[in-house]
């Protein structure tokens, strides 16, 4: 049987080329793509690793070695002007008083102003009354309690919180951090060790808080403000405590 005849042209020759490259192009693409999909079927097929929440806390005391007090002036006057210049005279003298205590420091507080209206029930204002505050701080609990009795000749106590300084708390929650943190590794090396695996962290979250500030009852806060004399303070002890949580893998 005789071979079939080549095209002569050299326009044929160019297609019959061309034709035979894509078919190889195909044929090689073909045979190809088993092996490029055998990879990332593996990849998609491989489990991930298990993964454990935990969580601890831990607490540190702190020295409520910050003392804080509330004194307040309240004044009745026919007129705004005439209350305002009767408190703000008061006050001044109260903050010159406390300036020269250098172990305790002074600012001035809240201050409101409002109508008394008359009891005849027609909505009548009869006089304006003003409440002014000053706050005092200091860590010197003694000079505070001496400066408090001293200034409630001509001030009222509302309140003296009890609380740590900032130095103070954040050395305790320093502490509490390391703590907690020590605790979260110790935990998680014991579920991974009882698991028979080793582990590694995947996340990991801090915060800390602590109690609200002991406030003095307000029978004893009472008691304060009818001696008008200094009288000691117990600062006590706060607890600042840290949470710590987090996720671990396990791994092999």
């Amino acid at each position: 049987m005789a071979a079939p005849a080549l095209p002569r042209t050299g326009a044929a020759r160019t297609q019959l080329r061309a034709a035979a490259l894509l078919a190889a192009i195909a044929l090689q693409s073909w045979s190809a793509s088993p092996a490029i999909a055998q990879p990332a079927q593996a990849m998609q097929a491989k489990p991930a690793a298990p993964t454990v929440d935990l969580s601890v806390t831990a607490e540190r005391s702190a020295a409520n070695d910050l003392a804080i007090a509330i004194l307040y002036a309240e004044h009745n006057a026919p007129t705004p002007a005439a209350v305002a210049s009767e408190l703000n005279r008061r006050v001044a003298a109260a903050l010159q008083l406390a300036a020269s205590h250098a172990d305790v420091s002074t600012r001035s507080g809240n201050t409101s102003t409002w109508p008394v209206y008359a009891k005849d029930g027609e909505g009548r204002i009869e006089a304006w009354r003003m409440r002014s505050e000053i706050r005092l701080e200091s860590r010197k609990l003694a000079a505070m309690s001496e400066l408090v009795g001293t200034l409630q000749n001509s001030l009222a106590l509302s309140q003296i919180i009890l609380q740590p300084s900032p130095e103070t708390r954040r050395a305790a929650a320093d502490a509490a951090t390391v703590a907690a943190l020590r605790a979260f590794e110790q935990r998680a090396e014991l579920i991974a060790g009882t698991l028979g695996r080793r582990y590694r962290i995947a996340h990991l979250s801090v915060g800390d808080s602590d109690l609200p500030p002991p406030v003095l009852p307000r029978m004893r806060v009472a008691a304060l403000a009818a001696e008008a004399a200094p009288a000691p303070l117990e600062g006590g002890e706060s607890q600042i405590s840290v949470h710590v949580s987090g996720r671990i893998e396990l791994i092999d």
